[in-house]
């Protein structure tokens, strides 16, 4: 007789692993998660060590000030903000509470790979439907849908094409969606988009009730450590999520963080700058090289090795690693011949350029390179 056996879906899953890499002992630039580039503002920085708050009490089950001052920031009730350990939390809370055997539930074609897994987990049936040259296909989507399919998630701007899809195109597809189908708009890198793309997308939510949008604290706010996200939703969505998630999901650490950081507009808008600055100058800088970028909508460039006539992808990142950078090899997506850099610092963006230009230099004069 066996031992206590998973269910046949989670035996065949296979996790999620965030590519930190591996590399040679020293300071690392790594460049592989889609992290902050200026990291965390000053002024959450000051407050974590002036005011270490008070370890030995449980935190509130949702925090109000939280919510308010996300609230605030952009124009939201905040009775219909729900926080949560990081948006990864609530995209398994909507699979859990939505999903079942038999059930279907749409992604695009290069998904953000957490989002088929919570789909499996559940024990419905990820659909997968494809893109046109690494866009979202709307139509694709739509063809997709079947009598089975409950919940569609859309990931815009997409990781880990760093492509959008414009907001008339967003009401298009919830236009064609039957009631019962719940849209999931995972709005991660909304932030690098000005802020009338996530206010359409939140009045979007409020005029229906099958709508939710996720957020998250880890990308142009810096706090991906302290694992702080937040969705969007109409009070029976809330509450049904809210029932399932762990009471004290958010730390008080996390939700202190996330009230400075979310009002520091200052420094939101100087990340902005310096992003989109390095944003355009690499591009220039890899299309002088002769690879491919994806026009990018994050804070991350999709560059393409596939009509490159020199070293692979691979072979690329694995240089680099030698060198102490880390980008995101792609081949887990399926996409073998592309990898994924996301905006340092100036310093960390200057050394690249660097190390790459001696890279790319030596394989021309050893014949590598055409």
């Amino acid at each position: 007789m066996k031992g206590p056996q998973p269910r046949d879906a989670i035996k065949s899953l296979l996790s999620y692993r965030p590519s930190f890499g591996k590399v040679e002992q020293g300071s690392v630039i790594r460049l592989s998660a889609n992290e902050g580039a200026l990291g965390t503002s000053p002024k959450v920085l000051a407050h974590l060590k002036a005011d270490q708050g008070t370890p030995s009490r449980y935190p509130e089950v949702q925090d109000r000030r939280l919510c308010e001052a996300i609230a605030s920031r952009y124009t939201l009730e905040p009775g219909q903000i729900l926080t949560a350990n990081g948006s990864d939390e609530l995209l398994s809370l909507i699979a859990m509470a939505y999903l079942e055997a038999e059930d279907e539930a749409i992604h695009t074609q290069y998904a953000f790979l957490v989002i088929p897994q919570v789909i499996q987990i559940a024990g419905a049936t990820p659909v997968v439907a494809q893109d046109k040259d690494f866009i979202c296909d709307v139509d694709a989507i739509l063809a997709a849908l079947t009598a089975r399919t409950k919940v569609v998630f859309l990931v815009n701007p997409n990781n880990p094409t760093s492509t959008i899809i414009p907001m008339d195109e967003v009401q298009r597809l919830h236009a064609g969606l039957r009631r019962d189908i719940l849209l999931v708009l995972d709005w991660a890198y909304a932030e690098y988009q000005p802020d009338s793309f996530s206010d359409e997308a939140a009045r979007m939510v409020e005029a229906h009730d099958n709508i939710i949008m996720t957020r998250t604290f880890s990308k142009l706010h810096g706090l991906a450590a302290f694992r702080l996200g937040w969705a969007y939703c109409a009070p029976d969505i809330l509450t049904t999520l809210g029932s399932i998630r762990g009471p004290f999901s958010v730390n008080q650490i996390a939700a202190d963080a996330g009230i400075i950081a979310v009002g520091d507009v200052e420094f939101q808008e100087k990340s902005l700058r310096h992003s989109q600055k390095w944003m355009d100058e690499m591009c220039r800088f890899f299309t002088s090289a002769g690879l491919s970028v994806v026009p990018s909508a994050t804070n991350f460039i999709l560059i393409g090795f596939d009509g490159h006539n020199g070293p692979t992808a691979s072979e690329t990142a694995r240089y680099l690693a030698s060198k102490n950078i880390l980008f995101r090899e792609m081949a887990p997506y399926g996409l073998d011949q592309y990898l994924r850099m996301s905006i340092g610092t100036d310093e960390e963006m200057q050394i690249v350029k660097e190390t790459l230009s001696d890279f790319f230099a030596g394989a021309q004069k050893s014949g590598t390179l055409k």
